[in-house]
């Protein structure tokens, strides 16, 4: 244990070092841009061009990408004056190097087994449990049960899970309980922490934060060794455990929505509901500087996931409206850029979406703090329908499953050409 202990710190002040020394995010390792060999000739220039002006870099990439007839000229670090040269195809495109593969081209299905050989992982949101407060994901009304989004999302995946392997899917999550993926905690992120803080012009910041609803908590140690590690440090292990462990055809990321609610102790209630999906694409040009950002970007464009995950979460998001009644969301923030016909659909830059090799569909349905939420989580889970404010529900959690399922089982009976 003290040896790994010593290891783990060890790697977090080397991360510490190299993110001040390069132009990489927060945790982020040099990218080994050789790795793109794999693809050369895997993608035409016209193709190249349309992911990258319509789906990942909408905005606009400086002189970082330079698109020729031949080939595309990608800047690897911009203080060295390095590039990589990605070469197009110009005939036949090499087949792509990837471990998930496409619904269409999975044998073996049914009508009443649409999802068999599908191989999905479930990516309950957030941690939960006793990092729930800390997550910023936690609130409660006075002598009711604390709404918790990591709990409630494991229990949605736990129900989902059993419904999918009924469809004939093989299921596996990524996160399995209420705690961490990653060893690290934020404590072993303190020199990272204080990397970034100086970076951003905080030399001789406040070890701890006593009050969670002071803005100046921000510039401590404490709270950004914290977000280093639910919000970075969490989903970078996530990532290496779906691309390096189970690599599965597809991952659905399960969240609950939320507004505003000010003092968890004391929250805001509001009349406002729901939905929408999250797919990987709309960098913003400053998202694009960093080297190690870059090169994922380009990496997830020419693994070519986009053209299975827009179908797919379009159908998802229809059969999830249909049977929940949840209205779009319209985002205020020019952050994302709408995608696909459902008008629930929107492309932007997650770190799990992008770090996720394979096609991801990020949920974010219902929000917690609207009154007919916080009364279907207070009810609990249970059979069949009950009067929630004056109207029969089912259980959320079951409704959320149900609606998830249901929505991929349809598209994989299409997508696979499944009749009667």
């Amino acid at each position: 244990m003290l040896r790994l202990r010593v290891a783990v710190l060890f790697g977090c002040a080397g991360v510490a070092l190299a993110a001040a020394a390069a132009n990489l995010t927060p945790l982020g390792k040099p990218p080994r841009w050789s790795i793109l060999d794999g693809y050369q000739e895997t993608i035409t220039h016209d193709e190249f061009v349309r992911l990258l002006d319509t789906v990942y870099a909408t905005r606009g990439y400086s002189d970082l990408i330079t698109v020729g007839a031949k080939d595309a000229r990608i800047v690897e670090d911009r203080d060295a004056k390095t590039f990589f040269t990605l070469r197009f195809a110009s005939d036949t495109p090499r087949k792509v190097p990837r471990y998930w593969h496409p619904i269409e081209k999975l044998s073996g299905a049914s009508r009443e087994k649409p999802l068999r050989h599908l191989r999905i992982a479930l990516d309950p949101g957030h941690i939960g449990g006793k990092w729930a407060k800390m997550e910023e994901r936690w609130y409660q009304v006075e002598n009711t049960k604390p709404v918790e989004e990591g709990e409630m999302a494991l229990f949605v995946a736990k129900l989902l899970a059993k419904r999918l392997r009924e469809l004939g899917a093989e299921v596996s999550f990524v996160r399995g309980k209420n705690a961490p993926v990653t060893p690290l905690r934020p404590d072993d992120l303190r020199n990272v922490a204080r990397a970034v803080l100086k970076k951003n012009g905080v030399t001789e910041p406040a070890d701890h934060y006593t009050d969670a609803a002071d803005p100046a908590k921000e510039n401590t140690l404490q709270w950004q060794s914290e977000l280093l590690f639910y919000r970075q440090s969490e989903i970078r292990y996530r990532a290496k455990r779906v691309n390096g462990v189970l690599e599965p055809d597809l991952v659905l990321c399960l969240h609950f929505n939320a507004e505003a609610w000010g003092d968890p102790l004391k929250p805001t209630l509001l009349d406002t509901n729901h939905f929408h999906i999250l797919i990987n694409g709309s960098y913003l040009p400053e998202e694009l500087e960093p080297d190690d950002e870059r090169f994922e970007m380009v990496r997830k464009l020419l693994g070519r996931a986009y053209d299975e995950e827009l179908p797919l979460a379009d159908k998802m998001a229809e059969v999830f409206a249909r049977e929940t009644g949840l209205p779009p969301y319209v985002y205020t923030k020019d952050t994302v850029v709408k995608v696909g016909t459902s008008g629930y659909v929107y492309a932007r830059n997650l770190l799990a979406t992008r770090l996720y090799r394979c096609p991801v569909v990020y949920f974010e349905p219902y929000v917690m703090n609207s009154h007919e939420v916080f009364a279907r989580i207070q009810a609990g889970d249970y059979d069949g329908t009950r009067e929630i404010n004056g109207v029969q529900r089912p259980s959320i959690f079951r409704e959320y499953a149900t609606a998830v399922s249901d929505g991929l089982a349809e598209y994989c009976r299409s997508a696979r050409k499944l009749r009667d």
